[in-house]
């Protein structure tokens, strides 16, 4: 695969550091959530993967809905990253909570959802790694 861009990114003294991109445009506080035992005083790699994996299900389903000619531009994804004891480590799971326009009937919501699945960069990261529930609402 050749990139088409490379996002770079450097976190010092994981979960309880700081996180920044090499332009600067973010520059974060990490901590632990208190679930975890953390102070939940700064964001978690979780947030960070759930609103990347959010937005990225939002651009794949409008590419999508583009290329079917269905309007999904009112449609909203949101994701639920999970963190839990996995063996000797941790592992991940993922909810993926998508909002659908009242105007658009099932079995086409249905398709486009499955179709941007295939497409979406971290749907097929996660594919076979992390168990990834989609939920029609």
């Amino acid at each position: 695969m050749d990139a088409l861009y490379t996002a770079v990114a450097t976190a010092t003294h994981g979960r309880e550091g700081r996180a920044v991109t090499n332009d600067g445009k973010i520059d974060l506080a990490l901590a632990l959530p208190v679930e975890m035992g953390g102070n939940g005083q700064g964001t978690n790699p979780e947030q960070l993967f759930a609103a990347g994996y959010a937005a990225c299900f939002g651009s794949a389903l409008g590419l999508v809905g583009r290329q079917a000619k269905v309007d999904v531009s009112d449609a909203a994804v949101t994701a639920e990253v999970g963190i839990g004891k996995q063996g000797e480590g941790f592992g991940l799971k993922v909810t993926l909570r998508i909002e659908l326009p009242d105007t658009l009937d099932e079995a086409t919501g249905r398709k486009l959802v499955e179709t941007a699945h295939q497409v979406c960069p971290y749907s097929n990261a996660t594919r076979g790694n992390i168990d990834v529930d989609l939920v029609i609402e």
